[in-house]
């Protein structure tokens, strides 16, 4: 299988993570499923763990209702850690496993939770202290040649830890999947930022709403931001505040997937929205200052 140089997504990424919490039949979740695809969301993001390893199941009865929708359609999955879990009554604390034995065992659960025959993403999900490059090298490249993911990449990795793996991976790595909102600027101060842009990889933004923090501020500074965005919203027209969040995002250099983690295709639209509604750099800076809390040097 050809090896993939750039991350083939959608613009916009639906989340899993709380996917078991929606509470959707399988039709249900079809029906917002095909929505996502008519408004351009092709992307959809799961990891092993999510929903005490059950969201990937709930995915793989949608694709089992509609197969040909498969090949609309890019999967992005996660493997590395381990819970305590009734599904696994053995393990006794929650740890990290990147052992080549276990990301292949995790990527062919994945697929077959998820009733495919490839992912086309497949992430380690966390940094870990006892992370083997040669172990994960071997298994990315197993997975590869047996056409069973397309392209790989890590999930929260520092600018270092991306860069050990990658002298070791044969394949070039595709994304680092990271926090990204205007309430949370850490890859913006610990070099991801630039370490990313400079290597001409997208990174994806989990969490770019910050648990919706921008609909009831509670602190100084969540109310400094409230106040920049809603100013923005009015000068450019958005129809909500968290529209315009999407836009910030959405306008930064590095191509930055926004992960919408939503069972409401109201909220995807929004993201969507998005799209249309261009920043300039002063309006970036201006929202970039009130999360900052002070001023550029």
């Amino acid at each position: 299988m050809e090896k993939q140089n750039r991350l083939n997504t959608s613009r916009i990424v639906h989340g899993h993570w709380r996917l078991n919490e929606w509470n959707l039949s399988p039709q249900q979740l079809l029906s917002l499923t095909q929505q996502c695809v008519d408004v351009g969301v092709t992307s959809f993001d799961h990891a092993d763990i999510y929903g005490n390893y059950s969201c990937e199941s709930l995915f793989g009865n949608v694709l089992n209702l509609q197969k040909e929708l498969r090949h609309q359609l890019q999967i992005i999955s996660k493997c590395g850690i381990k819970l305590v879990s009734d599904h696994y009554p053995e393990r006794t604390i929650k740890s990290y496993d990147y052992s080549y034995q276990h990301i292949i065992y995790s990527a062919e659960n994945s697929l077959r939770h998820l009733r495919t025959d490839y992912l086309d993403v497949l992430l380690l999900h966390r940094p870990s202290p006892f992370l083997n490059p040669n172990e994960v090298a071997k298994a990315f490249s197993h997975l590869l040649e047996s056409g069973k993911v397309r392209a790989f990449g890590v999930s929260n990795f520092s600018p270092q830890s991306f860069e050990m793996l990658q002298k070791h991976c044969p394949m070039r790595l595709v994304t680092n999947q990271i926090e990204i909102s205007p309430w949370c600027l850490e890859h913006f101060d610990n070099g991801n930022m630039d370490f990313l842009s400079g290597e001409k990889i997208q990174p994806m933004a989990w969490s770019p709403l910050a648990g919706g923090r921008f609909s009831q501020p509670n602190s100084a500074s969540d109310q400094r931001i409230y106040n920049v965005l809603r100013e923005i919203m009015v000068e450019i027209g958005a129809t909500s505040i968290e529209s315009v969040v999407y836009s910030w995002i959405l306008a930064h250099p590095a191509e930055i997937v926004p992960i919408v983690g939503s069972g409401k295709i109201e909220r995807i639209r929004t993201a969507v929205e998005a799209l249309q509604q261009p920043l300039t750099p002063e309006q970036w800076f201006r929202i970039f200052i009130a999360a900052k809390g002070t001023d550029l040097l």
